[in-house]
């Protein structure tokens, strides 16, 4: 067996491994965000008729924000399922994307969300209304209990996932909304302060605008096929740079596919008599254990070859090289 035949085995199994594990993970995911969906549309309903009841902006804010979770959630979910389908000639990378897609949508959600009690909140403080503290209080635990929960079970799989990120942030949001309505009840039974409801509440949206933000630029910077932030695209090329029998690297490019999946092309410049197979294992390795790259594409070429001098065409079909431009 040859060595770039073995090479190619050797690859073809990290890929399986890789593509097993990343299904065990979506998996997990899938769980999680059927167990949040289940409380949180028993509760939703729970709160409206609370803050219904007791004339309470915060438990209502709460109550749409909970209903904003419910389809953020089932989006996420259906991001998931069809993320699961398998690559087709069409779409060569399978459906990944469509999780980065309901993260943008969830964080946009968020804001929107955010914004409306802001406008809402501006009306209750010019104009404040009695608000029932007692059953407000009691309804704004209750929905403190349901969103620790929520979050406990998915906190474990936000930081590899921007799909469980976004439904995380949303009930993160939730649970700020229940605790600033059990601080506003406090204040209106004890002292009668009434536009306590309406102040918490706007700030209580303002933080939600403050991490939506932060998931609408991750998953924009996905979608962009921007550099991954926690990869040094620097590091990268200096660590291909010092491999052995590498003499020159360029058009090099690190994006991700999905949460936890990063993507590496590059064109590797070595000298003559180098073996292809055992540099590009070389480079496998230090990219795989220095920065988490996988899904390795790189050209391998010599000093003598020459490289086609255009790189790509925009949407209106306008070809550029170096010093000119034409039609193609």
């Amino acid at each position: 067996m040859s060595a770039l035949t073995e090479q190619h085995e050797r690859a073809g199994h990290r890929h399986h491994h890789h593509g097993h594990s990343h299904g065990s993970a979506t998996s997990r995911s899938k769980r999680r965000l059927l167990w949040v969906l289940g409380l949180t549309s028993v509760y939703m309903f729970a709160e409206a008729a609370g803050g219904w009841l007791t004339n309470s902006l915060a438990l209502l804010a709460d109550a749409g924000h909970m209903l904003t979770d419910v389809a953020a959630l089932a989006l996420a979910l259906l991001a998931v399922w069809f993320g699961s389908r398998p690559a087709t000639p069409r779409k060569t990378f399978g459906y990944y994307r469509l999780e980065i897609l309901a993260a943008l949508i969830n964080g946009v959600a968020l804001v929107l969300i955010a914004l409306a009690v802001l406008y809402h909140a501006y009306g209750r403080l010019q104009s404040p209304g009695e608000v029932e503290t007692g059953l407000m209080l009691w309804v704004a635990s209750g929905g403190l209990a349901i969103n620790i929960a929520c979050a406990w079970l998915l906190h474990g799989g936000r930081a590899g996932d921007l799909n469980v990120r976004g439904a995380w942030l949303h009930v993160m949001g939730d649970a700020l909304g229940s605790v600033g309505a059990i601080v506003a009840g406090v204040l209106m039974r004890a002292y009668g302060w009434y536009r306590a409801d309406p102040a918490i509440s706007a700030l209580i949206a303002l933080l939600i605008i403050w991490s939506a933000w932060h998931l609408i630029r991750e998953s924009t910077n996905v979608l962009l096929e921007g550099t991954p932030a926690h990869i040094n695209l620097a590091s990268v090329e200096q660590t291909i740079r010092t491999t052995s029998g590498v003499e020159d690297v360029h058009d090099l490019h690190v994006w991700t596919i999905t949460s936890g999946l990063e993507a590496l092309s590059a064109h590797v410049v070595h000298g003559r008599g180098v073996s292809q197979p055992e540099l590009l294992s070389q480079l496998r390795v230090k990219l795989h254990d220095g920065f988490g790259v996988d899904h390795l594409t790189i050209q391998m070429e010599t000093e003598e070859f020459e490289d086609e001098p255009f790189h790509f065409c925009n949407a209106s079909a306008v070809c550029f090289r170096s010093e000119e431009k034409f039609q193609v």
